[in-house]
């Protein structure tokens, strides 16, 4: 009962500023946020704050993780891919609204503990790979959308190449230091149209694997 009067709170602090599409607020009223943060700042987790994870990552607001959600218009969306599994949180939020999410984590210990979340809250649906996410993952493409987690330069073109045709990726772009801008990029007839959303803040991409 405590833990649906924190969710109810959680979804209350969000709605101050972004009304939730009805999947959506289910979703975040099924995930507990708390499974995802770490130990020592769990008293936080229902709190609309980014929390630091291990490795210098974090745990991106939950208001962030709504909007990006809504901007991904999930409605009938098949297999989304988000690059940078991170703590698990976004991941586990997508699984509640699309049938398949495939997720990539480039730091070994975070996402070896994205999965034992996965696994003690029994979400059977979401897919896990050890890579540099900006590869993607080209087995299971072409993806309806795809989300980045992390703040990029410019997108890397294997991730265009493994969107569908009429798909979206949502990524934050760096445009100067410590200036990100949430941007939608739409795939119509092969070519991509790109659109700004708003101004966000987002650790940086980086190349490569760390076990």
């Amino acid at each position: 009962m405590i833990k649906l009067i924190q969710l109810d709170n959680l979804v209350y602090e969000i709605e101050k500023t972004l009304v939730l599409d009805t999947p959506v607020k289910k979703a975040f009223l099924a995930v507990d946020r708390e499974v995802f943060v770490p130990a020592q700042l769990k008293h936080l987790a229902y709190t609309l704050d980014a929390l630091p994870l291990a490795e210098s990552q974090w745990i991106s607001s939950a208001l962030t993780v709504a909007k990006i959600t809504q901007y991904l218009e999930l409605d009938h969306v098949d297999s989304i891919l988000e690059v940078g599994c991170g703590s698990g949180y976004q991941a586990a939020i997508l699984s509640k609204i699309c049938r398949r999410v495939f997720t990539i984590e480039r730091i070994d210990i975070l996402l070896k503990e994205a999965k034992r979340r996965f696994a003690d809250l029994e979400i059977h649906n979401i897919f896990t790979h050890f890579d540099d996410g900006q590869r993607g993952w080209k087995h299971y493409a072409p993806f309806e959308r795809i989300i980045l987690s992390a703040t990029a330069k410019s997108i890397p073109q294997a991730l265009f190449n493994q969107l569908a045709e009429g798909g979206i990726l949502i990524a934050p772009i760096e445009h100067a230091p410590n200036h990100h801008i949430l941007t939608r990029y739409d795939k119509k007839q092969g070519r991509i149209y790109s659109r700004s959303l708003e101004a966000c803040l987002f650790v940086p991409i980086l190349n490569g694997t760390q076990k």
